[in-house]
């Protein structure tokens, strides 16, 4: 049984990397800091970003992945205390004199690196090449915004509270939030309260802005429904599923045009996949879940 099996990435220090107890074919992939409530420090953003640009990819068999927090909450943003995050600013190899001789364009450029290196940790979940399904509980602050944002499906329980809460801490929020929340939600006025004030908003105010797409009846109800959601993803062909999320990502960044041409273009190998036939066969014969071959390990260098 799959489950049964150790994950190849389960290396981490706070991450939890395990094949799903039930379904077959999902990684389910847990921040495991629950005594922080799951506060990102800088070992873990390196780990978020390590463990994402390899599921899927190195022939571990995983075709969507089901992202949780473990403990009281999802995620509480980002460990203040960790002093790697701004040792950038105030570098600890230089002297008092050294510093305040070192002009601001030039710290600036030296921090710069960080900052990218800190958003595409979480792009590696967007660039994911299976689904990502977040089941979110208890507090999703900050961090845990940016981090969701790059999900394919976000569902929460009802004591779910959000808080994009950057501006609170005296910055504008730098890796992720402000560029993909308002293209997931749109840019209304409500949007734009939300990120100047830094408020919490409520499970419902997700679900009605469209940031979630379904509420559980209860937290212990969390996991059955992204279960349902994940089962229906792996029923389907994983190279259909991987190109249309491809053509999802690439579309919302182009024109029209330009996402016709990305999609006729990726389709026109795809198209080529015994899949198919399997799904065709599947879904008008009325037969039962078609047996699809794995995705290959990617070629790396």
């Amino acid at each position: 049984m799959e489950a049964s099996k150790k994950h190849p990435l389960d290396t981490f220090t706070h991450l939890s990397i395990t094949y799903h107890e039930s379904l077959p074919h999902v990684t389910h992939i847990k921040l495991n800091r629950p005594r922080k409530r799951n506060a990102i420090n800088a070992l873990m953003w390196r780990e978020i970003g390590e463990a994402f640009r390899q599921i899927g990819t190195i022939g571990d068999g995983t075709r969507c992945v089901l992202l949780s927090g473990s403990g009281k909450g999802f995620c509480g943003g980002i460990d203040i205390t960790d002093e790697k995050f701004f040792s950038g600013i105030s570098p600890d190899n230089s002297s008092d004199d050294e510093e305040s001789s070192i002009d601001m364009a030039r710290k600036a450029l030296a921090f710069k690196p960080q900052i990218s290196e800190m958003q595409a940790a979480f792009t590696a979940l967007e660039e994911c090449p299976v689904p990502v399904v977040a089941a979110i509980h208890g507090a999703c602050v900050g961090a845990g915004i940016d981090m969701t944002c790059c999900a394919d499906v976000r569902i929460c329980s009802p004591n779910t509270v959000f808080s994009i809460r950057e501006a609170r801490l005296g910055l504008a929020a730098d890796v992720g939030t402000l560029q993909r929340f308002p293209k997931l939600v749109g840019f209304g006025s409500r949007v734009r309260e939300l990120c100047f004030t830094g408020e919490d908003f409520s499970s419902e105010d997700a679900l009605n802005i469209g940031f979630v797409s379904r509420i559980s009846k209860s937290e212990s109800e969390l996991f059955k429904e992204a279960n349902q959601i994940i089962s229906k993803i792996i029923a389907n062909s994983p190279v259909a599923v991987t190109v249309t999320k491809s053509s999802l990502n690439y579309s919302r960044d182009h024109t029209v045009r330009e996402g016709l041409d990305h999609v006729a273009l990726t389709n026109s190998a795809a198209l080529m996949s015994e899949d198919l036939v399997k799904s065709f066969m599947m879904t008008s014969g009325g037969r039962g879940a078609a047996e699809f071959a794995p995705l290959q390990p990617h070629s790396r260098l």
